[in-house]
């Protein structure tokens, strides 16, 4: 399970979501295990049953009215069966300043308690683009991740194959190249997934022959960029006469990255064929299907009705006498 904990987001954070830590600094030991934040305010009321305690806790001005509008001995009780509860830590929204009663109890219960110049709704925003980056499934390719005209191709194949040299080919005429190598694919969502270079290799390829080149540092920044959601993966491999290629692309293959569907293309690669091209075709024919126009499908439903008028035709002057 992936977790981080509070300290590590308060310290990497901080300013970003204008923190201060309002009591001890114990709860900063606490782990976050979930990107999901839930503001309590039954559980402040005394609804306690199905009371989601490990997850990020936040108070606004209304669960803070509340909890000022009552008397002490309410509100101690209200606050210890609160924190009855082992929670990762709480933050308090709009700069609002909580009862004693709440840091006592929050220290002795080693649970970090932290204000927020920001605004309930900014608060849980940024908080949660954050922690849903951090929770985010994960994994790492072999590849090369190249923007073709707004569409992410994913080149995949043997070492050798071309990958990086087709990359830079694209490059020259003008796309941008993400990552080469190693793909960093971060599931965003159900149904979609991103791409990022690795820390180390950044923009660099390797290009037999030549060795590590800087992208950037040749082509300038508009031929890199630093991630891009990817909609089609390029399968490169080489030719091969015994094996039956794809001649006609009515039928749709896909493939699974981490849960997401996404189409793919099989690419046999020989002497003398230009991929940097066929890339291009295949990042405007994906975006042609994407507007809801499929050109294999269209050619054989009018090929269809062609075969079909003409055989009518020719059943109708067979059997025309006159």
């Amino acid at each position: 399970m992936s977790e981080i904990t509070v300290e590590a987001v308060f310290q990497s954070r901080k300013d970003f979501l204008m923190l201060t830590l309002l009591n001890s600094e114990e709860g900063l030991k606490r782990k976050i295990q979930s990107a999901e934040i839930h503001r309590p305010g039954l559980a402040l009321g005394g609804f306690m049953e199905r009371f989601p305690h490990k997850r990020t806790q936040v108070l606004g001005q209304t669960e803070m009215a509340y909890l000022n509008s009552l008397p002490r001995e309410k509100l101690v009780d209200a606050l210890g069966n609160f924190f009855s509860f082992s929670m990762p830590w709480l933050i308090i929204s709009k700069g609002l300043i909580p009862p004693p009663e709440m840091l006592a109890i929050a220290d002795r219960k080693k649970t970090g308690i932290f204000s927020s110049r920001l605004s309930t709704t900014e608060v849980v925003s940024r908080l949660g683009a954050f922690l849903d980056n951090q929770f985010a499934p994960t994994i790492t390719v072999h590849g090369t991740l190249v923007d073709v005209y707004g569409v992410g191709l994913l080149y995949t194949g043997k070492a050798g194959v071309g990958k990086s040299e087709c990359a830079l080919d694209l490059v020259e005429r003008g796309h941008r190249m993400v990552a080469d190598d190693v793909i960093k694919i971060t599931r965003k969502s159900a149904n979609y997934i991103v791409g990022t270079s690795s820390e180390i290799l950044g923009q660099h390829m390797e290009v037999r022959g030549i060795g590590i080149i800087d992208i950037e540092a040749l082509f300038g920044i508009r031929a890199i960029r630093l991630q891009k959601r990817i909609e089609v993966e390029v399968r490169l491999t080489f030719w091969e006469d015994s094996t039956h290629y794809e001649r006609l692309g009515i039928e749709e293959k896909y493939t699974t990255i981490l849960g997401v569907e996404i189409p793919l293309v099989t690419i046999p690669v020989s002497p003398g064929k230009n991929i940097t091209v066929i890339s291009e075709v295949i990042a405007m024919n994906h975006m042609l299907k994407v507007y809801g126009e499929h050109s294999a499908q269209d050619f054989s439903r009018r090929l269809t009705e062609r075969l079909t008028r003409s055989s009518s035709i020719k059943d109708y002057l067979e059997s025309d006498y006159e």
